[in-house]
């Protein structure tokens, strides 16, 4: 009995066996062949794509690598700036970034497989080779120029000048040449200050403000008193040249009304001094409210009865 089930399970375990033989290359992947642990090929899914034999195993065996593009964020590195006018240590800035690479080829494949073996073991050994330089590059640049506002384009050159500066052709050829990577980018996720001094830095920014507000009232309250002098002097200008205007043109008034008058009373003395005397009467009525009681043989009344005729 049980060397038949062991005859009807012997070919069952055989296919399955014989089934190990086939395996499939992804367009995703490169897969790398080895017999008895060594070597035998590395097929690009690229130009190499479908399904393949080789011996069953444990006779040959397939390892697989991912041959897209791997991308992976960078610990916060923080670095101190440099104050371009002194040359002295300015600021620490906590850097974050990340990096993109992948595996050119199945030459890169064979040693990358060989030399590291995976995604999370080749991101470890890329890591403390590239913050190493991010640091450098961030303590030998100014504030100004890893913080300041700039246009798209101009930020965009700045982002390949940090590419240019950690992204040197001596890394990227070791790295290729001892692991199979290939450095694609790295970037600048984001740039800001310690979580640890961010407090006295705000407080600095505001004591700065404040310093500014100060200065910028002051500069307003100097202007306004300026603006103020200059108007008040204008106006005693203005007014100084009035009054000597109008002392000028009340006196050749007072020149013009002696000679009316004095022509009206070469003309008709008699009339003249009648005009006078109405004139003062006049002013002194209207300078009081008093009821004057007066008789009609008053000389008011003689005045304003039979006044002097005009001579022609």
């Amino acid at each position: 009995m049980k060397r038949f089930i062991f005859l009807l399970l012997l070919p069952l375990i055989m296919l399955g066996w014989l089934s190990t033989s086939l395996y499939t290359v992804d367009f995703t992947e490169y897969a790398y062949v080895t017999r008895f642990g060594q070597p035998v090929g590395t097929f690009d899914g690229s130009a190499q794509a479908g399904l393949r034999v080789k011996c069953p195993w444990p006779i040959d065996s397939v390892w697989r690598v991912d041959r897209r593009l791997q991308s992976f964020d960078l610990p916060t590195t923080e670095a101190l700036t440099r104050d371009p006018a002194s040359g002295t240590v300015d600021k620490t800035l906590a850097v974050d970034a990340y990096v993109s690479w992948c595996i050119p080829d199945s030459d890169a494949a064979d040693r990358f497989l060989r030399s590291v073996g995976t995604v999370p073991a080749a991101n470890k050994i890329l890591t403390p080779q590239l913050t190493g330089k991010l640091a450098a590059y961030v303590s030998a640049s100014s504030l100004d120029q890893l913080l300041s506002v700039a246009l798209p384009t101009e930020a965009e050159k700045r982002a390949d000048e940090f590419q240019k500066q950690l992204l040197t052709s001596e890394l990227k050829d070791k790295v290729l040449r001892e692991y199979g990577i290939e450095l694609v980018t790295v970037r600048v996720r984001r740039l800001s200050y310690p979580e640890a001094v961010r407090t006295s830095i705000y407080e600095r920014i505001r004591s700065e403000r404040a310093r500014k507000v100060a200065e910028y009232e002051n500069q307003g309250r100097r202007e306004a008193n300026a603006i103020l002098i200059k108007a008040e002097q204008e106006r005693r200008k203005i007014e100084a040249e009035a009054k000597a205007r109008k002392q000028t043109i009340e006196g050749l008034a007072d020149v013009e009304a002696d000679r009316l008058r004095n022509e009206a009373h070469s003309k008709n003395p008699e009339f003249y001094a009648f005009l006078q005397r109405l004139k003062s009467v006049q002013s002194i009525l209207a300078d009081t409210r008093d009821v004057l009681l007066l008789s009609l043989n008053h000389d008011l009344f003689k005045l304003l009865k039979e006044p002097p005729k005009e001579k022609p």
